[in-house]
């Protein structure tokens, strides 16, 4: 008869979590990542129409578009659009529905950068709290931010 000591073994399971739990450890340690190239996935009444601004502010490609989803992508990022039934847009600066995400986006000119927007189809917001930054609604109505700084 073999004479171990329980303490020495653990279950198997036991075993499996603590090498998991070393090996995140040392890659949180180490500087790296668990996840790559984040997404953002936001919600709407009409997929493509938002895709197509969003596209044409950034400068990016729309990828794909059906009724449902519709995707672009350029400099190696990725913004989803997805369709949700009975869409309501944000109320903003009230956030009676809140505005549930807003992008910041960088531009060299406020005044350049409001005219271009609003020719592709943005709404200048009522309320401008700050002066290095103006605020806008996409065609969904989300609010997003031309910033100088």
């Amino acid at each position: 008869m073999i004479n171990v000591d329980a303490g020495t073994l653990a279950p198997p399971y036991r075993r499996a979590r603590f090498r998991t739990r070393n090996v995140r450890n040392r890659l949180y340690r180490a500087g790296m990542a668990i996840a790559r190239f984040p997404g953002l996935v936001v919600d709407c009444a009409d997929p493509g129409t938002l895709a197509t601004f969003y596209g044409t502010l950034l400068g990016w490609k729309v990828e794909s578009a059906t009724d449902d989803w519709a995707e672009i992508r350029g400099d190696g990022q990725c913004i989803c659009f997805q369709r949700v039934a009975d869409y309501n847009p944000p109320t903003w600066p009230t956030q009676s529905v809140p505005q549930q995400m807003h992008l910041d986006v960088m531009v060299e000119d406020l005044d350049a950068g409001e005219k271009a927007v609003l020719d592709i189809g943005a709404v200048r917001a009522g309320h401008q709290p700050g002066t290095t930054f103006r605020v806008f609604l996409d065609p969904a109505g989300h609010p997003f931010c031309l910033c100088v700084s």
